[in-house]
């Protein structure tokens, strides 16, 4: 069991998130709130990386996204165990490099990841696994690939 209560896990997480979207703040105070060297993601399509590959995916999204936002919604906690809706907003404006199919051309689109997370903590409260559902259909849609 995390030394956190359920409020500092929250916390931690939605700090974690906005820092991964922004790109702003100090890459050790993100690195703080995984456990990067177990870190696993399982993610829709079948997508799974290491934490390199999860800040390489959102190096991507902030390339290619301009008025990037993050928020969450229900959430909860049971032990070790978080799980939350999230949105992550941007409006498409260059290249997505990062695409589940692969790098697409910016249509100037308002675009919404709308997303279920589950989050696994270690005991000193970092993300240690990052499961993520989205619907990929209304996702490339949004951005413009073809027969989405």
């Amino acid at each position: 069991m995390s030394e956190y209560t359920r409020d500092e896990l929250v916390a931690r997480l939605v700090r974690a998130g906005e820092m991964e979207v922004s790109g702003e703040g100090p890459q050790e105070e993100l690195d703080s709130y995984f456990n990067a060297e177990k870190f696993t993601f399982d993610g829709p399509g079948g997508w799974k990386a290491d934490y390199a590959g999860l800040n390489a995916y959102f190096q991507s999204v902030r390339a290619a996204f301009d008025d990037r936002s993050i928020r969450r919604g229900i959430v909860l906690v049971e032990g070790d165990l978080l799980a939350c809706q999230t949105w992550i907003e941007g409006t498409f404006v260059r290249p997505f490099t990062q695409s589940p199919v692969g790098t697409l051309e910016p249509n100037g689109a308002r675009v919404v990841w709308d997303l279920i997370n589950i989050f696994r903590f270690d005991d000193q409260g970092r993300i240690i696994e990052e499961f993520v559902r989205q619907d990929l259909r209304d996702f490339l849609e949004q951005l413009g690939a073809k027969d989405a």
